[in-house]
Protein backbone atom coordinates (compact mmCIF):
# COMPACT_ATOMS: atom_id res chain seq x y z
CA UNK A 1 0.00 0.00 0.00
CA UNK A 2 1.41 3.36 -1.05
CA UNK A 3 1.65 5.99 1.66
CA UNK A 4 -0.61 8.89 0.82
CA UNK A 5 0.46 12.49 1.10
CA UNK A 6 -1.39 15.65 0.16
CA UNK A 7 -0.63 17.33 -3.13
CA UNK A 8 1.14 20.72 -2.91
CA UNK A 9 -2.19 22.51 -3.43
CA UNK A 10 -3.84 20.39 -0.73
CA UNK A 11 -0.95 21.10 1.64
CA UNK A 12 -1.28 24.86 1.13
CA UNK A 13 -5.03 24.57 1.78
CA UNK A 14 -4.25 22.49 4.90
CA UNK A 15 -1.63 25.04 6.04
CA UNK A 16 -4.21 27.80 5.68
CA UNK A 17 -6.60 25.88 7.96
CA UNK A 18 -8.63 23.88 5.46
CA UNK A 19 -9.53 20.26 5.84
CA UNK A 20 -8.10 17.36 3.87
CA UNK A 21 -9.95 14.33 2.46
CA UNK A 22 -10.62 11.49 4.96
CA UNK A 23 -8.08 9.20 3.28
CA UNK A 24 -5.35 11.64 4.38
CA UNK A 25 -6.35 11.50 8.07
CA UNK A 26 -3.42 9.18 8.97
CA UNK A 27 -1.05 11.66 7.32
CA UNK A 28 -2.53 14.52 9.39
CA UNK A 29 -1.98 12.55 12.60
CA UNK A 30 1.57 11.69 11.56
CA UNK A 31 2.23 15.31 10.57
CA UNK A 32 1.13 16.57 13.97
CA UNK A 33 2.92 13.93 16.05
CA UNK A 34 6.32 13.43 14.40
CA UNK A 35 9.41 14.55 16.24
CA UNK A 36 9.46 17.62 13.95
CA UNK A 37 5.87 18.63 14.74
CA UNK A 38 6.87 22.04 16.15
CA UNK A 39 8.84 22.94 13.00
CA UNK A 40 5.96 21.72 10.83
CA UNK A 41 3.58 23.91 12.81
CA UNK A 42 5.85 26.93 12.32
CA UNK A 43 6.01 26.23 8.57
CA UNK A 44 2.19 26.22 8.39
CA UNK A 45 2.07 29.45 10.41
CA UNK A 46 4.60 31.08 8.06
CA UNK A 47 2.40 30.15 5.09
CA UNK A 48 -0.54 31.81 6.84
CA UNK A 49 1.48 34.97 7.49
CA UNK A 50 3.05 35.15 4.03
CA UNK A 51 0.24 37.14 2.33
CA UNK A 52 0.40 39.82 5.03
CA UNK A 53 4.19 40.04 4.76
CA UNK A 54 3.94 40.41 0.96
CA UNK A 55 1.31 43.15 1.27
CA UNK A 56 3.46 44.95 3.81
CA UNK A 57 6.52 44.74 1.57
CA UNK A 58 4.84 45.69 -1.70
CA UNK A 59 1.95 48.03 -0.96
CA UNK A 60 2.81 50.18 2.05
CA UNK A 61 4.08 53.56 0.80
CA UNK A 62 7.10 54.06 3.07
CA UNK A 63 10.84 53.56 2.55
CA UNK A 64 11.99 49.96 2.10
CA UNK A 65 13.82 49.78 5.42
CA UNK A 66 10.56 50.51 7.28
CA UNK A 67 8.66 47.92 5.24
CA UNK A 68 11.35 45.31 5.91
CA UNK A 69 11.36 45.99 9.64
CA UNK A 70 7.55 45.97 9.80
CA UNK A 71 7.33 42.73 7.80
CA UNK A 72 10.05 41.06 9.87
CA UNK A 73 8.56 42.21 13.15
CA UNK A 74 5.08 41.14 12.07
CA UNK A 75 6.36 37.74 11.04
CA UNK A 76 8.20 37.31 14.34
CA UNK A 77 5.17 38.32 16.41
CA UNK A 78 2.88 36.14 14.33
CA UNK A 79 5.12 33.12 14.86
CA UNK A 80 5.34 33.82 18.60
CA UNK A 81 1.55 33.97 18.89
CA UNK A 82 1.34 30.82 16.82
CA UNK A 83 3.69 29.07 19.26
CA UNK A 84 1.55 30.23 22.17
CA UNK A 85 -1.53 28.41 20.78
CA UNK A 86 0.33 25.58 19.07
CA UNK A 87 -1.10 22.64 21.03
CA UNK A 88 -4.68 23.86 20.69
CA UNK A 89 -4.24 24.45 16.96
CA UNK A 90 -2.73 21.00 16.48
CA UNK A 91 -5.56 19.33 18.39
CA UNK A 92 -8.11 21.21 16.26
CA UNK A 93 -6.40 19.97 13.07
CA UNK A 94 -6.44 16.38 14.34
CA UNK A 95 -10.09 16.65 15.38
CA UNK A 96 -10.95 18.06 11.97
CA UNK A 97 -9.29 14.98 10.43
CA UNK A 98 -11.71 12.75 12.38
CA UNK A 99 -9.75 11.84 15.50
CA UNK A 100 -10.83 12.38 19.09
CA UNK A 101 -9.66 15.66 20.67
CA UNK A 102 -6.45 15.03 22.58
CA UNK A 103 -5.24 12.27 20.26
CA UNK A 104 -2.14 14.14 19.05
CA UNK A 105 -1.04 14.97 22.57
CA UNK A 106 -1.62 11.39 23.68
CA UNK A 107 0.38 9.97 20.75
CA UNK A 108 3.28 12.39 21.35
CA UNK A 109 3.26 11.60 25.09
CA UNK A 110 3.26 7.84 24.46
CA UNK A 111 6.11 8.18 21.97
CA UNK A 112 8.14 10.31 24.39
CA UNK A 113 7.59 7.79 27.18
CA UNK A 114 8.54 4.89 24.91
CA UNK A 115 11.70 6.76 23.86
CA UNK A 116 12.54 7.51 27.50
CA UNK A 117 12.10 3.88 28.57
CA UNK A 118 14.12 2.68 25.61
CA UNK A 119 16.88 5.17 26.33
CA UNK A 120 17.09 4.15 29.99
CA UNK A 121 16.77 0.38 29.48
CA UNK A 122 19.71 -1.31 31.28
CA UNK A 123 20.32 -3.96 28.61
CA UNK A 124 20.29 -1.52 25.74
CA UNK A 125 23.79 -0.65 24.56
CA UNK A 126 24.84 1.53 21.64
CA UNK A 127 21.38 1.77 20.10
CA UNK A 128 20.71 -1.99 20.12
CA UNK A 129 17.19 -3.20 20.76
CA UNK A 130 13.83 -1.65 20.23
CA UNK A 131 10.43 -1.59 21.87
CA UNK A 132 8.52 -1.29 18.57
Amino acid sequence: MRRQRPTPAQWVWYALGGGLPRELAPWVLADTTRSTWVWRHLARAAVQLLPLVVVCLLLVPVPLVYRLSAAGGGLLLGLLFSLAYMVETIEHRVAKAGYEPGTATRVRTERAERDRVERLAPYRRDGAGSFD
